[in-house]
């Protein structure tokens, strides 16, 4: 599995590390993996579990509308209306927008109703339990972590301990899969299934994760040039961090490495 790894070593980003979990949950790891890379929108998995937390402890209604009509699901789920931005294009429920300014949005109620600063709840919530030490927020709830490979595994496979397994299935879950949109950097996908934060592999094509990955495969990837996908069929989990941002050298690699995991895990 190492020489798999190694793969990353030949990627133009100036600096990569890997990480994988395997079915008997053992870990193979290559390059710095405790270094801290920014992590652009798998950000935006850490704010979805800490508002799932707020929902079982009673301090968010997942499913309560707000004045417009947008429940938290909705904004998890990129079903809100909004755009990038957070300004409103869409209707609720209509079609899969991308929007950091959902996110942004949760985290706000996520303060408002907990009535203590979000960055505050996040290391209260996540960060904490996990032992994420290496893990921060550093701006936007949407886009502004930044974290090593070693913690963003123990986030990865955490999660039962922080969520009660009903909540798990559904952040893992298709919100009104049946709506179409854009996967960004990927183009327009009918349908495009995400859970409440991260993104539902199905069987969307092209993809960033391999050809291999079960439709069940969930996770996200950034823009500053990161992954993190989690196969429950493999019972798999790949982590992969650089410094080199998202863009074409990206397409072929990523799937190349991800069926490479999934044929040696």
């Amino acid at each position: 599995m190492v020489s798999t790894l190694e793969q990353i070593d030949a990627w133009p980003s100036p600096h990569a590390a890997a990480g994988v979990r395997h079915p008997d949950g053992s870990i193979t790891t290559h390059g710095p993996t405790s270094q801290r890379f920014a992590l652009a929108s798998i950000t935006k998995l850490f704010t979805a579990v800490a508002a799932l937390v707020a929902v079982e402890e009673g301090t968010l209604d997942l499913h309560r509308p707000d004045a417009e009509g947008v429940a938290v699901a909705d904004l998890l789920a990129h079903s809100s209306g909004l755009d990038l931005a957070g300004n409103r294009v869409a209707a609720p429920g209509r079609r899969r927008i991308y929007s950091n300014g959902a996110y942004e949005a949760v985290a706000d109620r996520l303060a408002a109703s907990a009535e203590m600063p979000f960055v505050a709840y996040l290391n209260e919530a996540v960060f904490g339990p996990l032992g994420m030490q290496a893990t921060t927020l550093e701006g936007s709830p949407a886009h502004g972590g930044v974290s090593t490979v070693t913690d963003l595994l123990a986030f990865a496979h955490g999660l039962d301990r922080l969520l009660a397994p009903e909540t798990l299935s559904l952040m893992t879950t298709p919100h009104l899969p049946e709506l179409t949109g854009v996967l960004p950097g990927y183009g327009r996908q009918e349908p495009n299934p995400w859970g409440l934060g991260p993104e539902i592999r199905s069987r969307k094509e092209p993809h960033w994760t391999g050809t291999s990955n079960s439709p069940f495969t969930w996770g996200h990837f950034g823009q500053a040039g990161t992954f993190l996908w989690v196969d429950p069929l493999a019972n798999t989990t790949l982590v992969v961090l650089t410094d080199l941002p998202f863009g074409d050298w990206a397409k072929p690699v990523w799937p190349a490495l991800s069926d490479a995991v999934l044929a040696g895990r």
